[in-house]
């Protein structure tokens, strides 16, 4: 049997392939025809191109229909796909590269000359253009190519994909995907979260993170479904078309904004089955405003890129807000104090989990790979939390100092090196801070050299230069010296307590 995951997805596609499978926003529609079709043109590209086995194909894309095919030809092709973030720059993706070495890179044709520059320098083959208006090289150079491809033979351990995860110290990791950890957690929440025939799902979140690009998109595949395409998240957008949906899912944020749109109400939402919200803590307001509003409740659940999802609020029995729910089926959670032992009910300890879904490891970081995993092979997640009596897990807390800020992960040593090196700093330190619409705003506590010239606006604008936007800090605090405890490390959480009131 073929473990390739798009060899499970074909099992699944409707009997009628002519049917709608994905609609975007500006009218176009794609047939289950056009998917199979597209994707083997692109796979036909792919293999001709003589690449080594296992070759990792890097994408830096706007969210397109395209986009998606492109995932798809890469696994069906046998390769491993590599997703970034749409918002790194120059110094983040020739980090990625150098060290992914991918044999193909994929680019937004504005971004051709810089990417392409980077890639070439590094040793890579193959640099494709892909636009979000169905342009580029890519989709030129594989509508010459035959509609046929025969899906190529995998075995559950080979990788899918590797996705890039900051560390809280030192640079990006790269979490290695499997076919069967992705196609097991597929199965598993298709089972949990009772997809259903005729379900459509309203696909409003980006293609280079785990939620948008596995949780959401591999559940429409799974079932056969129709996904309307949002290029990105609007709240009249996702409204407009919520009538003809039934399954949806964002990060906090989204439900945030919903709310906050007089034209969000019950009427809109008659039609909906499952509000699914993930990547970062729901606020217990929003949990219940939404309720009062929609009559409907979010299921809360939790993941990671090493894991993919972990736990779930059940799709029938009671969702709890403040929670993230039960282990999935054939998942093993556990919270365990610091020497190992098992916390009890409400104790609060460090999260550690085992599975099909888990990771394969670190790309070529096996030292890294080792420490992260116990000696009974469970993974350390980082994360601290506690079971309740009922079983329901609480994520109240991360290891480290991780900043989770619009459903995106921002790690403060990454914005804190490229704050200190700005001429006039001494030293620095990013925190999250409560913020009603990102959940954490980044902030940046500066220290300077007397003299110094600095501003806050200067500062924000010289790190838009070098970093995504969703790290750069939404306000930069100047201060003579940064709290230290007697070990002499930054006090962060006197920080937090400062300026979350500012």
């Amino acid at each position: 049997m073929n473990a390739n995951l798009y060899a499970l997805f074909e099992t699944r596609f409707p009997q009628d392939r002519t049917a709608c499978c994905i609609e975007t926003h500006d009218g176009q529609y794609y047939s289950w025809n056009d998917l199979d079709r597209a994707t083997a043109k692109i796979a036909n590209l792919l293999a001709g191109l003589g690449l080594p086995k296992d070759a990792r194909i890097a994408v830096q894309v706007e969210k397109s229909p395209e986009a998606l095919l492109l995932y798809l030809a890469t696994i069906r092709a046998g390769f491993v796909y590599l997703p970034l973030n749409t918002a790194y720059r120059a110094a983040e993706i020739e980090y990625f590269i150098g060290n992914a070495e991918p044999s193909v890179v994929v680019c937004s044709p504005q971004n051709f000359g810089w990417v392409s520059q980077i890639a070439f320098a590094r040793g890579t083959s193959h640099v494709f253009t892909l636009g979000d208006d169905r342009t580029g090289s890519l989709l030129t150079r594989a509508a010459l190519q035959s509609s046929s491809f025969d899906t190529v033979q995998k075995q559950p351990d080979d990788l899918a994909a590797i996705l890039y995860t900051s560390g809280t110290t030192g640079r990006s990791k790269g979490a290695m995907l499997t076919h069967e950890n992705l196609a097991s957690n597929a199965k598993a929440l298709h089972d949990y979260w009772r997809w259903q025939p005729g379900d459509v799902l309203l696909h409003a979140l980006p293609l280079f993170h785990v939620h948008g690009l596995f949780v959401a998109s591999h559940g429409a595949l799974l079932n056969g479904s129709k996904m309307i395409f949002l290029p990105k998240f609007d709240s009249g957008e996702v409204i407009k078309h919520l009538p003809r949906t039934t399954v949806f899912m964002g990060v906090p944020t989204y439900y945030v904004r919903l709310l906050s749109d007089p034209a969000f109400n019950k009427d809109v939402c008659a039609n909906m089955r499952l509000f699914v919200s993930g990547s970062a803590p729901l606020l217990t307001d929003t949990f219940n405003a939404f309720i009062e509003r929609t009559g409907h409740t979010i299921l809360e659940r939790y993941g990671m890129s090493e894991t993919t999802m972990l736990v779930s609020n059940p799709y029938q029995g009671k969702r709890i807000g403040g929670t993230v729910g039960l282990p999935l089926p054939d998942v093993s959670v556990r919270v365990v104090k610091s020497d190992g032992t098992p916390c009890a009910t409400d104790e609060i300890g460090d999260i550690q989990v085992k599975g099909p879904n888990v990771f394969k490891g670190y790309w070529r970081m096996p030292e890294k790979t080792a420490e992260e995993f116990t000696s009974d092979g469970y993974f350390k997640t980082g994360d601290v939390g506690r079971f309740d009596a009922n079983g329901y897990l609480s994520i109240v807390g991360r290891s480290k100092d991780l900043i989770i800020s619009g459903g995106y992960n921002v790690y403060p040593k990454e914005v804190e090196s490229f704050i200190d090196e700005m001429d006039g700093v001494v030293e620095s330190a990013v925190i999250g801070v409560p913020h009603p619409d990102f959940g954490e705003a980044v902030t940046a506590v500066v220290v300077t050299k007397p003299g110094s010239a600095h501003n806050e606006s200067g500062v924000i604008d010289y790190l838009k230069s070098k970093i995504a936007n969703f790290k750069v800090p939404k306000r930069v605090f100047f201060v003579a010296d940064l709290p230290r405890n007697t070990m002499g490390k930054v006090q962060k959480n006197l920080l937090r307590e400062q300026y979350g009131r500012a």
